[in-house]
């Protein structure tokens, strides 16, 4: 069954990367001409006849495109934010837990994780599940993004020469209101809103996001090696998730954001201190591979692996 993929928003920074991904004829693509791109009647027959759509769209649009959609066969994958703490809507992280994968499969509605959780989630999720971290703990998330996190128009604008002159590095979200906190509570298994402090860097793409905890501060068995041999197994069989060896002898001792560039790969680590009690976590990935276009590639992957074994 040779699948009809409609992509709403093709030419954002998501929707670009997606179709430089899908290229190799293993779906039919489609997208609307550019006199047509915001023509709604244009978009709504287009949403309406084909098998999948994949919204790379802000917030307000992706709504809007769900809402035009009143052909029940249509699936879609969201990469918005809109969707992603909404009832009915399957998250799109497949290493989530164990069966997440079969979840998304046979989901209508997939929301695409957001780049900074898909880094946090999969560090913290495995903890919480096992008990290693109290779901209260107070938390502090740190992360640095390259420039093309803020879209297009903000990665052209630092391209364009102002931005990079003005900022090396960027911190925002100090409101402490960034909308990715919700989807990284609800799906971290925490019971507590963590402090979350972004950024962006003068590089175009790629993320580490770290986590700090304090020994004190966790069950009296919970070691950084523990931590370690969690992920580890946790993600033994992950095919995009990779645990980093952990050595007292070799300890790690620097990260860089852009190793995954253009893959949808994501390495996690654990470094700690044994004398001072202090664990770090870490993970990298690119923001617009495992946290954006790639996620999206992955997820219809498993969508229309179903959709031909039912047909």
């Amino acid at each position: 069954m040779d699948l009809n993929i409609f992509i709403d928003g093709d030419q954002g920074t998501t929707g670009l990367d997606l179709q430089n991904r899908l290229r190799g004829g293993e779906f039919r693509i489609r997208t609307l001409p550019t006199g047509m791109r915001k023509d709604a009647a244009a978009r709504r027959a287009a949403l309406n006849a084909c098998d999948i759509a994949i919204l790379c769209l802000p917030d307000a649009a992706a709504r809007d495109a769900v809402a035009m959609i009143d052909n029940p066969a249509v699936r879609v994958i969201d990469a918005s934010s809109a969707h992603r703490t909404s009832p009915g809507w399957v998250y799109g992280l497949p290493e989530l837990d164990a069966r997440q994968s079969e979840r998304i499969a046979s989901a209508a509605r997939v929301t695409n994780p957001g780049c900074y959780p898909t880094a946090a989630v999969a560090l913290l999720r495995p903890l919480t599940d096992a008990g290693l971290l109290p779901a209260d703990y107070p938390l502090v998330i740190h992360a640095v993004s390259g420039y093309s996190g803020q879209g297009r128009v903000g990665a052209e604008a630092h391209e364009a020469g102002a931005e990079a002159a003005a900022h090396s590095l960027k911190v925002y979200g100090l409101a402490l209101e960034h909308k990715h906190v919700a989807e990284l509570e609800a799906y971290a298994g925490l019971s507590q809103r963590p402090i979350f402090l972004p950024a962006y860097g003068s590089y175009r793409q790629g993320i580490v996001l770290t986590i700090g905890l304090h020994a004190r501060l966790l069950p009296p068995d919970v070691s950084g090696m523990r931590i370690h041999e969690c992920l580890a197994e946790r993600y033994r069989d992950a095919a995009h998730v990779r645990v980093l060896p952990m050595s007292p002898a070799t300890p790690m001792t620097e990260l860089d954001p852009q190793v995954h560039n253009g893959s949808n790969d994501m390495s996690l680590a654990v470094a700690c201190n044994e004398r001072t009690g202090q664990i770090v976590l870490s993970a990298v990935l690119d923001n617009l591979g495992k946290g954006a276009a790639g996620a999206a590639v992955q997820n219809l992957r498993l969508m229309a692996s179903a959709s031909r074994s039912t047909s």
